[in-house]
């Protein structure tokens, strides 16, 4: 395609079109229909230059005019309460229910090797010593040592701010990670699964895995429910990019990326309950088992979630992506 040509050719409509966006809010009917029309075209315009002969300028241009002119054309949708009631009701349970055939088995592993790991580390005294020092396991492990105050070092708001903050950006990592390569996900399952082992190991070797279970328990069950399910979708997402199945791998991507991100929105007001949890309810002077009952029923009330709310939607087409109005267009419109 010559460029110059297809310029010259078409300026005019894009210089009216331009015209007709200054004006918007006094046009006429017939106006209103050229300007609809004049936007058709030019979106039609810039998926050609795109594709055939790109010039960074004139693409810039016909972009900017593009958004304006659909902007003018569909107008600009608020968000609302309506669309956070859905979202939390329908949008971000159904898509961790779909993405559970990723997170479940993730999260059946990960837990299978953080137990090995510790049963290594309990049963190994030479692993012990080359992770630390006796005297130093001996500061970690007993009655009131470093395991135990770690959940009360920090007043208890401050203390959930931070958790939640580190548990997002691992969740956020696994998520942002996957859309480009799967390894990176395993690897950050690994960290994590490799520091609860280690915890529990030592724990264990001291003799005191109750005391170890029952601080870990009460939050880590949902936290760690979380980033199996970031880990999960993140997976999802870098398979996505191997084999898109039947549909384009532009449009699969696109589509499982959109529902990625409203389950980082959605992962983060759990990590925020869950690092509740953590900061009030795991260094209190509740019994263990009260700590413990409230973490349980924290999670089963999150699987609940996911299953009943999440299933019935998933079942009535829901995917997590957003409305079929807020999408691009997924091919150019006719001119």
């Amino acid at each position: 395609m010559d460029l110059d040509v297809f310029v010259t050719a078409h300026r005019a409509e894009w210089d009216r079109l331009e015209a007709l966006l200054r004006r918007r809010r006094r046009l006429t009917g017939a106006e209103a229909d050229e300007l609809v029309t004049l936007y058709q075209r030019a979106a039609t315009h810039l998926s050609l230059i795109r594709s055939s002969a790109p010039d960074p300028q004139l693409t810039g241009r016909l972009t900017q005019l593009v958004a304006r002119a659909r902007g003018a054309v569909t107008g600009t949708r608020q968000a609302s309460w309506r669309d956070v009631t859905r979202f939390l009701t329908e949008g971000f349970p159904a898509a961790v229910y779909r993405s559970r055939h990723w997170w479940v088995p993730a999260a059946l592993l990960s837990t299978v090797l953080a137990t090995v790991i510790g049963w290594w580390v309990a049963t190994h005294p030479e692993v012990q010593s080359s992770i630390a020092a006796p005297g130093d396991l001996r500061e970690l492990t007993r009655p009131g040592g470093e395991y135990e105050t770690y959940y009360s070092s920090h007043p208890a708001a401050s203390f959930a701010a931070q958790v939640w903050t580190n548990n997002a950006q691992a969740a956020a990592m696994c998520l942002v990670l996957g859309a480009f390569l799967c390894f990176p996900v395993i690897w950050i399952l690994f960290q994590n699964m490799l520091n609860l082992g280690v915890g529990m190991g030592l724990m264990s070797s001291a003799g005191r895995l109750d005391t170890f279970l029952g601080l870990v328990l009460p939050h880590g069950l949902l936290e760690l429910t979380a980033v199996f399910v970031a880990a999960g979708t993140g997976l999802r997402l870098g398979w996505t990019l191997i084999d898109p199945g039947p549909r384009p791998r532009r449009t699969a991507m696109a589509e499982e990326g959109r529902a990625a991100l409203g389950m980082a929105i959605g992962l983060a007001l759990v990590l925020f309950v869950s690092g509740a949890i953590e900061g009030f309810v795991t260094p209190s002077g509740l019994p263990t088992w009260a700590r413990v009952t409230i973490g349980v029923a924290a999670e089963l009330a999150f699987l609940a979630y996911v299953y009943v709310l999440g299933g019935r939607a998933a079942r009535s087409g829901e995917t997590g992506d957003l409305a079929g109005a807020d999408r691009s267009a997924s091919v150019p419109t006719a001119a």
